[in-house]
């Protein structure tokens, strides 16, 4: 009996020598990647160092360690070491190749498309900063031209545009005649102008954020390749934008955004939720419930300032991008502030001393100076590291209809955020920042 509890104490003990660390990031021993890092992140048991292919491990206090390891093509054999024991790891790095696509010109072909807010796009490529319009359902648009899953748009003489395939359908038939302009209206309220232009047909139109204007651009190249209509409204300091179409006839409604705080609806939106957790930390937080918890500060700190509040999600639930935006149009939100937090992604070689902190995204130039005063007023709220001010073509700070941005108010893969978000207060003194971000924007000239 004696001689059978010391074999069990014995296996115990080789049990917790072998698994002393919490590694959360890579779950698989063996992976296949196309990614040029290898990244490896969890929690260390108190004291205990780590060491990655004999490179010492930075560790938190918590515990939280991240570390990357560079790969190389092929076969990566990396060993982590611990004072618990040794574990082997192996990546195989593969290089996707890349084929450059031929264009195809072809006679120009009238299509239409098939749904409304459509990205009309200045490349070939389904991402990125290179929207120049949505276009709505049936529009009329010509294409002259391919790449791959893309049809060339002409839109005049010197413009064109690029659009999914299967966005369209040709139209084989002929079924509409030669759009035709009929009337151009315009009109100034006391913190709005109204500008309407019509046509016959609905139109394919671009829309620009230039300094001091709105400039939009209906095309009618069937007509003629120089048929352009340009409608240019001066815009205020703080605005908003938005551009509706009723069966060719175009409205396009620049607001100012309200100076009086009890007139302004912010749209709080906790990023996530339910069967979407978002990034995982290094001590296995799972970034929709931080986010949640930001959030409902931040709704009860706009509040009491006065602000119309409305958040996206008040619990634990599923809830679509499309949903979130819908939310901020139907209460005709002034101001969109999404709430995030951040991870490094596999083509980046983590630096724990540099990507760490608050980083604010936009994508309309309605919303940066928002994202600049942001970035300072909630990294000297938190106590965070500034990562700076960037446009990224997130769904949520698309529209122009309010101003949006998305906060990553720290990195949730970070050490040295992981004892910041993880405190008690960090919730609060976040959106104390937000808040104080928001009211400086407001009253700024």
């Amino acid at each position: 009996m004696k001689r059978g509890l010391i074999l069990i104490l014995s296996l115990l003990c080789c049990s917790i020598k072998t698994y002393g660390f919490d590694l959360v990031y890579p779950a698989e021993k063996k992976n296949c990647t196309t990614s040029d890092y290898a990244f490896f992140y969890g929690q260390a048991k108190n004291g205990e160092s780590i060491s990655i292919n004999d490179s010492g491990v930075h560790i938190a206090p918590n515990g939280a360690f991240a570390y990357t390891f560079k790969l190389k093509d092929g076969e990566n054999r990396i060993k982590l070491k611990s004072d618990y024991g040794v574990q082997f790891f192996k990546f195989y790095k593969t290089t996707p190749t890349q084929q450059e696509l031929p264009t195809e010109t072809f006679e120009p072909k009238k299509a239409f498309v098939n749904s409304d807010n459509t990205p009309l796009r200045s490349t070939p490529v389904d991402a990125g900063l290179n929207r120049i319009g949505h276009l709505f359902a049936n529009t009329s648009i010509i294409i002259n031209g391919s790449q791959g899953d893309f049809y060339r748009v002409l839109l005049s003489k010197d413009k064109e545009g690029w659009i999914k395939k299967e966005s369209v359908t040709i139209d084989t038939l002929g079924l509409r005649n030669t759009a035709e302009f009929i009337s151009m209206d315009s009109k100034r309220f006391k913190n709005a102008v109204i500008q309407t232009i019509s046509f016959t047909n609905i139109l394919p139109y671009t829309v620009e954020d230039s300094e001091k204007e709105i400039i939009f651009r209906v095309y009618n190249p069937e007509l003629s390749e120089d048929s352009v209509y340009s409608i240019n409204v001066p815009k205020p300091t703080k605005y908003t934008y938005k551009i509706t179409s009723d069966c060719g006839k175009y409205t396009l409604k620049v607001k100012q955004i309200p100076e009086k705080i009890s007139d302004i609806t912010v749209v709080v939106d906790a990023g996530h939720g339910g069967s979407e957790r978002g990034a995982i930390g290094c001590l296995r937080d799972e970034e929709k419930d931080i986010n949640l918890k930001i959030a409902t500060e931040l709704s009860q700190e706009l509040q009491k300032k006065g602000f119309n509040v409305v958040m996206t999600r008040e619990c634990d639930g599923n809830i679509s991008l499309d949903d979130r935006v819908q939310i901020a149009k139907d209460v005709d939100a002034d101001i969109f502030i999404s709430i995030h937090l951040n991870s490094i992604g596999g083509n980046t070689e983590m630096d724990i001393h540099k990507n760490r902190g608050t980083g604010i995204y936009y994508f309309n130039n309605n919303s940066k100076q928002l994202a600049e005063i942001l970035e300072k007023t909630v990294s000297s709220a938190s106590g965070t590291r500034k990562d700076g001010i960037h446009t990224a073509s997130f769904a949520v700070v698309r529209p122009t209809d309010y101003v949006g941005v998305l906060v990553e108010c720290a990195y949730m893969t970070n050490p040295f955020d992981s004892v910041l978000y993880r405190h008690s207060d960090f919730a609060k003194k976040t959106a104390k920042g937000i808040t104080k971000g928001i009211i400086d924007f407001i009253n700024s000239k």
